[in-house]
């Protein structure tokens, strides 16, 4: 097979845009790579939506996409959502630069992550280990400030 490529261009709250590179490699892994721009210092929850629809902004992009059905979690957890990235990090100036390698995101097959919308968050994803009631279906990572779509890319 070879290299499937994807992109998803950020936008929302405050100023908060990017954009990000997706390519799934010979094994099956999934690389994300851009920046996002305009958020808070701090960790930030990041995940794949299950739908891909932004009519109401990033509000109606539906829950985290879970196609096997498990509780949130981390991303080197065995019990997570496939769309469970955890956290980026904005520095000072309030930058993300995203690099993630991760195998329960594929852009073709069953699963495919395309034309699903990615989702930055307000807060960080206490990766279901918090103990709050929302720790197991959405890590309590807050609002959703910036998203996009992902989709098939040629470059």
């Amino acid at each position: 097979m070879g290299t499937v490529k994807a992109v998803a261009i950020i936008a929302g709250v405050d100023d908060v845009s990017g954009a990000l590179q997706f390519f799934q490699d010979s094994t099956g892994f999934t690389h994300i790579k851009g920046r996002i721009t305009g958020l808070s210092p701090g960790l930030h929850g990041f995940h794949i939506h299950a739908l891909g629809d932004t009519t109401n902004g990033c509000n109606s992009t539906g829950p985290h996409f879970n196609p096997m059905k498990k509780d949130h979690g981390a991303p080197f957890d065995s019990e997570r959502h496939a769309g469970d990235l955890g956290n980026i990090i904005a520095g000072p100036d309030g930058v993300a630069e995203v690099s993630i390698k991760d195998s329960q995101i594929p852009l073709s097959g069953q699963h495919s992550i395309l034309g699903r919308a990615v989702v930055v968050h307000a807060d960080p994803d206490d990766l279901g280990k918090g103990g709050h009631e929302l720790s197991k279906t959405t890590g309590n990572a807050g609002a959703r400030v910036g998203c996009g779509l992902s989709e098939t890319a040629c470059w």
